[in-house]
């Protein structure tokens, strides 16, 4: 029985993460309102930073939307500081951020053919 326990001991101990320190917490706040309001922000030791508020809001339905914005920031694998910024509300998520990629340009042919469109008078339809 006293194996058993030995063994079992040995087990836990050697299925624990290996090399891994934890990571503090430096600050952390948290803020929720009865109104379905809330604020928060932490920090890191590892350098990431997150901050968010978010507020009910009335959008016309039958249910308040909940509008949140917010922005995170941590160090990436090459060193450099990389920094979202976001809001999602009604719209859905709308991040944004040096990173992020982005769709190539409208070639400028189809940029005169989209004005044009826009300022032609109605066509009947058959």
């Amino acid at each position: 029985m006293k194996s058993f326990i030995v063994l079992s001991l040995l087990a836990v101990a050697l299925a624990a993460p290996q090399g891994q320190e934890p990571i503090p917490i430096l600050s952390q706040k948290s803020d929720i309102n009865v109104d379905g309001s809330f604020q928060y922000s932490f920090e890191t030791g590892n350098g990431i930073v997150a901050d968010a508020n978010g507020q009910l809001r009335n959008i016309g339905g039958e249910e308040p939307a909940l509008q949140i914005q917010g922005q995170v920031q941590y160090p990436s694998d090459d060193g450099s500081n990389i920094q979202l910024t976001y809001v999602a509300d009604e719209n859905g998520y709308q991040p944004q951020g040096a990173h992020l990629p982005t769709p190539p340009p409208i070639p400028a042919d189809i940029q005169r053919a989209l004005a044009y469109l826009a300022t032609a008078p109605p066509q009947p339809q058959q």
